[in-house]
């Protein structure tokens, strides 16, 4: 069983373990959300690159093509097969959000990950809830583009860094409901919370995709499928930029420098999105270390509120008493008991 670890430097390491224990299973389940992205959006590009090409003879040929409505309906019409694969890449990513944070538990006792079907079905049963959730996300996405809110959304990131393990630990929570929750566990340990946000980023968003980038660039597979791609760079509008970009005397644009940006950025997303899993799982641990120090907080306060103080067990004493008679309690007696109250807070 894998030792319990309450701090963020030894949920960091246990979920690096955890992750690498059960690589290939992670691998497998991330590539088509992780592949099937890239291939759709290929298809996507391949289809409509070729359409628009073959264009001017389809038109030549068939009168109904010379026609704007037309065109545009088969521009959409060659896209969807790309756009289906995509789409549906695209949300089986979202729901690893979820499905990756309910298999937790089971890895955190046998160290194994198993059963990934359920775990996903799990997710899809509140699917409505979870497009809830990502409609509040977007929404936060957009407002951060804004320079001037920089800065709070960095803050308000920290506090809502757990939405997604409240959603699928908390079922009966509604989206704003695990807003809120993810703010409350955050409230009181923003900085330990914030290294760990900081130490993921950095090695799944900056040190593992750029070591594995720089070895694909060492033995050639980034410059393998840039020259694949050079051929589709004709439909770039490089000569007239590298036209603008003289008169500044800045240096002209390439079109090899423009396949490998290309593909470079692409394998660093790929990276990225395959890492999803570590991310997860340690944001899992750490939502369940932040709910059971919340839950003994809650306990204390509600023995602390449910016990009487020595005032309170007198006057009650006293009542029973002198209940029905005319005797009131002492003022001293009641002054005393009340200041050894302020003693033992």
């Amino acid at each position: 069983m894998p030792k319990k670890n309450k701090n963020p430097f030894g949920i960091f390491t246990e979920s690096i373990g955890l992750y690498f224990s059960n690589f290939g299973k992670f691998i497998k389940y991330m590539t088509f959300p992780v592949i099937g992205q890239v291939v759709g959006l290929l298809i996507v590009f391949l289809c409509t690159y070729f359409y628009s090409k073959n264009l001017p003879i389809l038109i030549e040929k068939y009168s109904a093509f010379n026609n704007f409505n037309t065109l545009v309906l088969m521009s959409v019409i060659v896209a969807i097969p790309g756009l289906l694969i995509f789409t549906k890449a695209f949300w089986e990513y979202l729901v690893a959000y979820g499905a990756i944070n309910s298999m937790l538990d089971n890895m955190l006792k046998s160290g194994k990950v198993y059963d990934f079907n359920a775990h996903t079905e799990l997710i899809k049963r509140r699917t409505a809830s979870f497009i809830g959730l990502w409609l509040l996300f977007g929404i936060f996405s957009i407002i951060t583009l804004c320079p001037l809110f920089w800065v709070p959304a960095l803050v308000l990131a920290v506090y809502f860094v757990l939405i997604f393990q409240v959603f699928t630990y908390e079922s009966e929570l509604s989206p704003i409901g695990c807003v809120k929750k993810s703010f409350m566990l955050v409230k009181g340990h923003f900085l330990p919370t914030f290294i760990l946000m900081t130490m993921a980023g950095l090695l799944t968003w900056v040190f593992i995709p750029q070591i594995i980038n720089n070895i694909f660039n060492m033995i050639g597979i980034n410059k393998f499928f840039a020259n694949l791609i050079v051929p589709f760079m004709d439909i770039l509008p490089l000569n007239e930029i590298n036209t603008y970009f003289t008169q500044f005397r800045i240096p002209v644009i390439k079109t090899d420098d423009v396949a490998i940006l290309i593909v470079t950025t692409t394998v660093i997303q790929i990276l990225i999105q395959y890492t999803l899993p570590l991310r997860s799982l340690l944001f899992g641990m750490w939502y369940k270390e932040l709910n059971k120090f919340s839950e003994s907080k809650d306990e204390k306060k509600k023995k602390k509120s449910s016990s009487k103080r020595p005032s309170e067990k007198l006057m009650e004493e006293s009542h029973k008493k002198y209940s029905g008679a005319s005797k009131k309690l002492d003022r001293n007696i009641l002054k005393r008991a009340m200041e050894k109250d302020e003693e033992e807070e």
